[in-house]
């Protein structure tokens, strides 16, 4: 008796430190997709904004453009719904086809901002996405009840995007854009601190990291947008 006494704290100690490293290499595998994924869809972006005849097929198209959109939103699918039968190469590829897609839809956005708008409106969103995601892994809050709020935050925003499709109000875009700083801001903690409440729980399955990448590549990208149109100078 004494004996196991004297060894459970040893024991817990040795389950903690466990832990500890599940999570630091689920998280780092995490970002290191997330990176690729950034990275990935930045030279694509600059690649076909830069080429005139991979606007005139990607933008100058409509069928293709959409055609874009709507295999972007197809990948995000399949990735999130299969991730549990996905290995982790398979989900990893996925999602670098969905980077690489998303660069070329976003070309338009290199072509509409100046260059000195999109490089302040990207240090800004590293800055306030690092800060969250630290907020999120430090502090000892159960971000959970934010759920609800972002949630429908969200839903409100893309409903919001829809209307003003048809509207062209300027001032809505504005409101829209404040609401999405918000609602993404807090993604980065939310989905931070999920992601590690994951790992901490085992991981799940081998494309769960990649399925993690995915999450806060979107609120990262989505955020990005969002500041861009609040901060960004057109091109005249």
């Amino acid at each position: 008796m004494p004996f196991d006494s004297a060894r459970f704290p040893a024991r817990e100690q040795v389950l903690v430190r466990a832990g500890s490293d599940v999570e630091r290499r689920f998280m780092a595998s995490v970002y290191r997709w997330m990176t690729l994924g950034l990275g990935l869809t930045a030279l694509v972006a600059y690649s076909v904004a830069g080429s005139e005849d991979a606007l005139r097929f990607v933008i100058g198209n409509r069928f293709v453009f959409f055609g874009l959109l709507i295999a972007e939103l197809g990948l995000v699918i399949a990735i999130s719904a299969a991730v549990n039968r996905l290995s982790a190469a398979a989900a990893g590829g996925l999602f670098l086809v969905y980077s690489a897609l998303n660069g070329a839809t976003l070309s338009v956005v290199l072509l509409a901002y100046t260059g000195s708008s999109v490089a302040l409106a990207f240090v800004t969103t590293a800055g306030t996405f690092g800060a969250m995601s630290v907020f999120g892994t430090v502090t000892r809050r159960d971000l959970s009840s934010w759920s609800s709020f972002l949630f429908m935050g969200l839903i409100g925003i893309v409903i919001a995007s829809v209307v003003n499709i048809f509207l062209h109000s300027s001032a809505m875009s504005f409101v829209i854009s404040c609401a999405a700083v918000v609602v993404f801001t807090g993604l980065a903690a939310y989905d931070t601190q999920k992601l590690r409440a994951l790992a901490r729980a085992g991981g799940g399955s081998a494309a769960m990291p990649v399925n993690g990448a995915l999450a806060l590549y979107l609120d990262f990208v989505n955020l990005f947008l969002a500041l861009l149109r609040l901060l960004g100078n057109r091109r005249s």
